[in-house]
This record gives C-alpha cells, structure tokens and sequence, in this order.
C-alpha cells in the first residue's frame, strides 16, 4: 500500500505489485510489479522503485518485528501481460460460443 499511498516519485505510476519472493534467511526480497503502458514508461517506474527501495524498507521496519530487514529489489512480472495476450490470440482463433454467434446474425437485438 505504500507504493500506492506514500511514494511521492512522479516515476511510479500505474504500479501493481503481483508477488513478493523472499529469501529464505529474510536478507532479501524481490519485488515483482506490473506496470500499464509502454516499455519505456515500465522502465521508468522501475528505476522510481528503485530509487524508492530505502524508504519502502523504512516502511517494512516500522511494521515487522525481524532481525533483518529485507533489502528490496524490483523486477517486472510480465505475467499478467502475457495473459492477456493469450486470451487475445485464443479470442481470434476459437470458434465463437452460440450466444456470441446469435449477437452476430442480429446485430439489433431483434429476435
């Protein structure tokens, strides 16, 4: 939430956080984000996350009660974006359901 709320970086919009992977000993985490928009502006919020890392841990301490503090690192979860041009791909070339079929053949709602 606090990416969302707090970070004041005009880089880091659009950001979903998909997952977070961390370390088994706690030293370490990363952070796996979705950002909508272009690879540049993707890029750019990455580098505001990273920018944003020291005061993201900040926020970790103040709420967890653990010897270390994981160090944050960001990394782009494409999954999300891969997913849904799946369903584009697969929406091209599966036959069409019978209601969507019926939509077609009377373009007026008329039956």
């Amino acid at each position: 939430m606090a990416i969302l709320t707090q970070v004041r970086d005009p880089r880091v919009q659009g950001v979903t956080v998909t997952g977070v992977e961390v370390a088994p000993d706690m030293r370490s985490a990363v952070v796996l984000v979705s950002v909508m928009g272009s690879e540049a502006k993707q890029e750019l919020a990455l580098r505001g996350l990273t920018s944003s890392a020291g005061f993201l841990q900040a926020q970790i301490a103040d709420r967890i009660d653990t010897r270390y503090v994981p160090r944050l690192s960001f990394k782009l979860d494409a999954g999300v974006k891969r997913s849904i041009e799946m369903a584009r791909v697969l929406g091209e070339v599966l036959p069409a359901t019978a209601a969507e079929a019926e939509h077609e053949d009377d373009p007026q709602g008329e039956a």
